[in-house]
């Protein structure tokens, strides 16, 4: 009987790890120090690739044998890419601009596993209420919004900020684990029995 295989997470999100609990319960989480592909006038899904592709890249040269998974996410408003607030006045200005506005929001995955990789991304739709500067303020007290591209987070208080959204709600979160469930069947890698059609 083959040893199981081992699967790294190459990401310090907690929104992240938990989303891939849902998948896999039994994970390891290794952070990647890589600097952020983040190009004037980027495309929002070559950038999400490529950063998950430089994450995933990192540490899977340092574990071979495992399944090493990695993601990138960011918002964006036609060509306006939103990453992580710097700080507070930075935030309100994100969250003004998407405020009454639909916006993308899109994640890159890349995946590393017996020497092949494949990437991938998925895109969901998010549109924001209408906010004034005290709904804004209101916000931003309740949700710590720094480490979250666009200074929002659904799944925090999002009530106050969406007025709906499309597409996969986990993807808006950082990682679809559905999509990635799939995926992982597809490749044929057969890394997990619960993963088996």
């Amino acid at each position: 009987m083959k040893a199981p295989v081992e699967w790294i997470l190459a990401s310090g999100s907690p929104r992240r790890r938990e989303l891939l609990s849902q998948l896999k319960a039994d994970f390891r989480v290794v952070t990647a120090d890589v600097e952020e592909w983040e190009p004037d006038h980027a495309d929002p899904v070559e950038q999400v690739e490529e950063n998950a592709r430089r994450k995933g890249e990192a540490v899977a040269a340092r574990h071979a044998d495992a399944l090493v998974i990695a993601a990138d996410t960011t918002v964006a408003l036609g060509k306006r890419l939103f990453a992580k607030p710097k700080n507070p006045d930075h935030a309100v200005s994100m969250l003004t601009e998407l405020s009454g506005r639909t916006h993308q929001v899109l994640t890159g995955v890349a995946l590393f596993f017996n020497g092949q990789s494949h990437v991938f991304h998925e895109s969901s739709s998010v549109e924001f209420r209408p906010l004034d500067p005290e709904q804004i303020s209101i916000y931003m007290e309740r949700v710590h919004v720094f480490d979250k591209a666009g200074a929002y987070a659904i799944q925090e208080h999002g009530d106050l900020v969406i007025e709906r959204y499309s597409g996969s709600f986990e993807n808006i979160m950082g990682l679809p684990v559905q999509r990635l469930r799939d995926e992982l069947v597809s490749r044929g890698w057969e890394l997990l029995p619960e993963l088996d059609d």
